[in-house]
């Protein structure tokens, strides 16, 4: 297996993680050889029978250099803190405008989806240069998305919604993997990114064979699964409507606000009587085992699209 010095760094967050540990390694190395190179001169200098003067430490002297190792510290980790806390919060948010592609995870496979309707299987194409944001759920058990080459992981979770953005910086083929043991053949369940220039990336997706996308996918399950009964614009039932929903602040009943994101949507689609909205009765019912999580992301995908319609309106 390759050592991370061998990996390569494929992303842009993988040269910040690398220069990271880099440091720390430095840092550990000084401090090993430090150590032990007092224990060998202590040990040679003041051994038993040699002529080194001995005694306490002058107390001025001894105080200013327990002050200074101890500030020296002190800051030494505060530093480390700040790069690495930057870090891994500049990676949580994925920038506006990112490529949305949708994972589900199941013992034992990788299944992604386009926005176009594209979908692969322990594989994901991605453009090079551009930020790629993944929504992902899973199945059945807790997997996790590990790609090394980009010094990203993320757990993907049963009955919650996940996300993980990254920016490929080199194009290739990187190996997927799973880093949650998930079962028997956990160790099979495998797949791989391929890095693509974005033009290629582009004639890729077009000669993939065609499939709705997300959103009209959703808006088939939303008249299929009676949905549109309670919640379309027509319809005369006292319901939430959806146009416009999506990123929205939603006050509830009980007197909170939560923004109408992706996991409040999955929420209210599974458990609809734990947040019920302010002015509304709660008679909406559970579909909780009767819509698995590529159907829930895409009547989000539909969700989500009403509330750009009517931005652009």
């Amino acid at each position: 297996m390759n050592s991370l010095f061998r990996l390569p760094e494929a992303s842009t967050h993988a040269v910040t993680v690398d220069h990271i540990f880099y440091l720390l390694l430095v840092l550990s190395g000084a401090t090993v050889v430090l150590v032990f190179g007092l224990i060998l001169l202590f040990a040679v200098r003041y051994r038993r029978g040699s002529a080194a003067k001995r005694g306490p430490m002058p107390e001025i002297l001894s105080r200013e250099f327990e002050i200074g190792w101890t500030v020296a510290t002190l800051l030494t980790f505060a530093f480390l803190f700040w790069w690495a806390s930057s870090a891994d919060l500049s990676s949580l948010a994925a920038p506006s405008g990112a490529l949305e592609i949708h994972v589900v995870a199941k013992q034992w496979m990788w299944k992604t989806q386009h926005s176009n309707g594209a979908r692969e299987i322990n594989a994901l194409h991605v453009p090079l240069d551009k930020p790629v944001h993944l929504l992902m759920s899973s199945q059945d058990v807790i997997h996790s998305f590990f790609v090394p080459a980009f010094r990203v992981k993320k757990d993907v979770l049963p009955g919650r919604d996940t996300d993980l953005w990254f920016q490929a910086s080199k194009t290739g083929t990187f190996p997927l993997l799973c880093a949650e043991y998930c079962g028997t053949n956990h160790s099979m369940m495998r797949g791989k990114i391929v890095v693509m220039r974005q033009d290629d990336y582009a004639k890729w997706l077009v000669q993939q064979p065609e499939g709705d996308d997300l959103a009209h996918e959703g808006a088939r399950l939303f008249v299929s699964r009676g949905c549109s009964g309670c919640h379309a614009g027509s319809s005369n039932v006292h319901a939430p409507r959806l146009a416009g929903l999506y990123g929205r602040a939603v006050q509830l009943a009980d007197g909170r606000t939560v923004s109408a994101d992706d996991a409040y949507i999955r929420d209210s689609i599974l458990q609809p009587k734990r947040d019920i909205v302010a002015g509304f009765e709660p008679i909406m019912p559970s579909f909780k085992g009767l819509l698995d999580d590529g159907e829930i992301q895409s009547l989000t995908a539909y969700i989500r699209s009403l509330g750009e319609e009517q931005q652009n309106d």
